[in-house]
């Protein structure tokens, strides 16, 4: 059974090397420490990295209390990112 990543729909952490044009661009991020849904793969700078023709997806996903989760990998159709708190989070997580 093949299954697709979720992809990362938005992204509105300006100062993310990934970031551009509110994309994502690198091949997979990691979301989540287990209770918050932070966005472990962002990485402040002022250099932008990724590849531009690529949007990313969710890799895994660390947050077990989400309803999307199933074997730490996301099954929502998409994801938000946001800054929340001083630091980029998952905005589509839902509580189980």
């Amino acid at each position: 059974m093949r299954k697709e990543m979720s992809q990362v729909k938005s992204c509105e952490v300006e100062k993310c090397a990934y970031n551009m044009d509110h994309k994502c661009h690198t091949m997979a991020i990691t979301v989540g420490d287990g209770k918050c849904p932070a966005c472990d793969t962002s990485m402040e700078t002022t250099k932008k990295a990724g590849i531009k023709e690529v949007n990313a997806g969710v890799g895994a996903c660390k947050v077990a209390e989400c309803r999307f989760n199933d074997s730490l990998e996301c099954q929502a159709e998409g994801i938000d990112v946001k800054m929340h708190s001083e630091h980029p989070e998952c905005t589509t997580f839902e509580s189980r």
